[in-house]
């Protein structure tokens, strides 16, 4: 006799047998009993959740002979109910639509679907995986779904309901296949298994129901693979079957990382490894169970949402209790972010033991911090909270990040002078540190970059991202820069012609600081000499040949000074000027142009090349005597005869004029 799986041998025959779909059971029985046939149904659902099957069953009640009309108990032993369960009856159509997927296959169904039935009193079509049509074929289909000929029943099953037209949708009566829940397939698993004599345990079935994932046939095939096993079926013997790795494995490996032992990480994935487990099917299984634990962590009564033991689920709910969801969360991104390269890589094994001993606790490196000693007087759970949000973005996991906030480590001078909490204006009234620049010493040079100015780097971009208005943003990520901050009090340089603008707006900058650290910080104002930057950025433009580097006595002596001028606007205390560092590279160039001024920006420069373009001027109202490089535009005009004056008012005449 031929050997029937036992998905097949116990494929379900009427509504009651449908396993874990109550309700849609009960609502096709209901039309069958009422005879409220629809034209058209729409079945969906994941796979093995008894959409075939419920589509026969309903093909068989209704054409069922031992019964005059249609009912919800089909005999099963007639003529037609025996054609219908072997796929031989002609008037119950069952199309694979992955290989019937043209507007060609639709016409000749809709021609077929014009003649009457042969054998029974309705001609049913079942597609199978109809998502799968073209959209030619589904637009073919729409009107013979709407009106079909009488007697005829069209049963729409597929895996993928949104590949399938809204059209045709609307003209079915869908119904949802819902995974089956645990309970109803340990049950039904049961029965078959004692129909069939199989030694299994219970936990072995349910082990299995969790595997196969509300999937009843996925469960069955399983089932059928596990009885060709002699003696009894365990739990562990499913594991080693479907090629995963066992819980009991996943749970000594999570303790292993939990106490922070290397040798055990290493000892447990050797075993895995030896007992031919792949090391990416290793690291999946462990995302997994990381999983489970964050359930047990947050979800200790939802057991069934997991696919393991009871006892296992016991013992990891109570290991769960000792960790935090962060440590949880953080060990699975790890996992999912080394995925990719286990795949690729040449050497899983290797990247596999690297990947399991970068979960252990003390691979991730906290940022060290030098407190300064303003942090210090503080308040233990003030300095911690002040911490927190300065480092807590910057510091990425298991990587080190070293931050030196006090101000004074960023320069060093060779007589430093302490940086006052106040200052006294040049008119005798006090100012806060909040709108006061901080005077620093003359001749400060500054050292390369080092971690802590990387880090005061990227705090500030921060703090730039929250600024408002977009202004102001703009002006201070050109023209500002932040040397210092240790926790209370955070310190900005400023460009000289800048400064009173960027005073105004000593509210913006510390709502941006507020908005970024979520504490309340006191600003100082320092101008900084933009000297250096001026001239290198008008000789920007010279080729690299013409570039060396200069010793500091050179760089100091070729530069031309910056003295603050009178006629500029005076802040309301003394303004610091911090040099800028020695070890810069200065172009050599001749004597300045006579045109040459200190312009601050790109735009002003940009002025300068349209004028030199166009033989005009840019005219410095604040420093009138600088005579320009050619004539400017008032002396050109003056220059022309009466002639070419005539001519060019008659053409700006013509230009004026308007047609109406």
């Amino acid at each position: 006799m031929t050997y029937i799986p036992l998905h097949h041998k116990y494929r379900p025959q009427t509504f009651t047998q449908l396993v874990g779909q109550d309700a849609i059971a009960t609502t096709l029985s209901n039309a069958l009993l009422q005879n409220r046939i629809a034209p058209a149904y729409l079945f969906t659902g994941a796979r093995g959740t008894g959409k075939t099957s419920s589509a026969r069953i309903f093909a068989k009640s209704l054409n069922c002979l031992a019964f005059d009309s249609p009912t919800d108990q089909p005999c099963g032993v007639c003529e037609t109910c025996r054609a219908i369960a072997n796929g031989s009856a002609l008037d119950v159509i069952e199309i694979d639509a992955a290989s019937n997927t043209g507007v060609d296959n639709i016409r000749e169904l809709i021609e077929r679907a014009q003649f009457a039935p042969v054998q029974c009193r309705y001609k049913a079509y079942v597609i199978d995986e109809v998502h799968m049509l073209s959209n030619a074929a589904f637009n073919a289909l729409l009107k013979t779904l709407e009106e079909p000929p009488d007697r005829v029943v069209f049963i729409l099953a597929t895996t993928d309901p949104q590949r399938v037209l809204p059209t045709i949708i609307s003209r079915c009566q869908r119904f949802d296949f819902r995974r089956i829940p645990l309970e109803p397939i340990v049950e039904h698993l049961g029965a078959i298994a004692q129909k069939e004599n199989i030694s299994i345990t219970k936990e072995a079935l349910q082990l299995i129901a969790q595997i196969s994932q509300g999937g009843l046939r996925d469960a069955e095939s399983l089932l059928d693979q596990l009885s060709l096993l002699i003696g009894e079926i365990t739990a562990e013997r499913v594991w080693d079957l479907v090629g995963a790795v066992p819980e009991r494995d996943l749970m000594t490996l999570v303790e292993a990382i939990a106490s922070d032992n290397p040798e055990s990480v290493l000892d447990t994935t050797r075993r895995l490894m030896d007992r031919g487990r792949e090391p990416l099917i290793v690291l999946q299984n462990l995302a997994s169970f990381y999983r489970d634990l964050l359930i047990a962590k947050t979800a200790r009564d939802r057991g069934d949402l997991v696919a393991l033991t009871p006892p296992t689920w016991q013992h990891l709910c109570d290991f769960a209790k000792n960790l935090n969801i962060g440590t949880i969360l953080l060990g699975q991104k790890h996992l999912k972010d080394s995925e990719v390269q286990l795949k690729n890589t040449t050497q899983p094994r290797l990247w596999l033991e690297v990947t399991l001993l970068g979960l252990l606790p003390s691979a991730s490196i906290q940022p060290t911090i030098n407190v300064s000693p303003s942090l210090k007087a503080l308040p233990k759970a003030q300095v911690e909270s002040t911490e927190r949000a300065i480092f807590g973005s910057l510091a990425e996991p298991n990587a080190a990040s070293t931050l030196t906030p006090p101000s004074d480590a960023l320069l060093s001078p060779t007589t430093s002078s302490p940086t006052p909490s106040s200052s006294t204006t040049p008119n005798g009234s006090s100012a806060t540190p909040d709108a006061v620049p901080v005077p620093a010493e003359e001749g400060v040079q500054r050292q390369d970059a080092t971690p802590a100015q990387q880090d005061l780097a990227e705090l500030w971009q921060r703090v730039l991202s929250n600024l408002q208005p977009l202004g102001i943003q703009a002006l201070l990520s050109q023209q500002g820069n932040l040397l210092s901050f240790d926790g209370q009090t955070a310190q900005v340089s400023i460009k000289e012609k800048l400064f009173n603008i960027a005073q105004g707006r000593v509210a913006n900058i510390k709502a941006a600081f507020l908005k970024t650290l979520g504490i309340e910080i006191k600003l100082s104002l320092v101008v900084a000499n933009a000297a250096l930057t001026e001239q290198s950025s008008v000789y920007s433009d010279m080729s690299n040949n013409d570039v060396k580097p200069l010793s500091t006595e050179q760089r100091f002596e070729d530069v031309p000074s910056n003295p603050a001028r009178s006629d500029l606007p005076q802040p309301d205390s003394e303004l610091a000027i911090a040099d800028p560092p020695p070890d810069a590279l200065l172009p050599t160039f001749d004597a300045p142009p006579a045109y040459y001024h200190d312009w601050e920006d790109e735009a002003a420069r940009a002025a300068l090349n349209l004028a030199d373009a166009f033989n005009g001027a840019v005219v410095d109202l604040d420093n009138p005597s600088l005579e320009p490089p050619s004539l400017s535009i008032e002396e050109q005009v003056s220059s022309l005869d009466e002639a070419a004056l005539d001519e060019l008012e008659d053409n700006e005449d013509e230009d004026q004029d308007v047609d109406f």
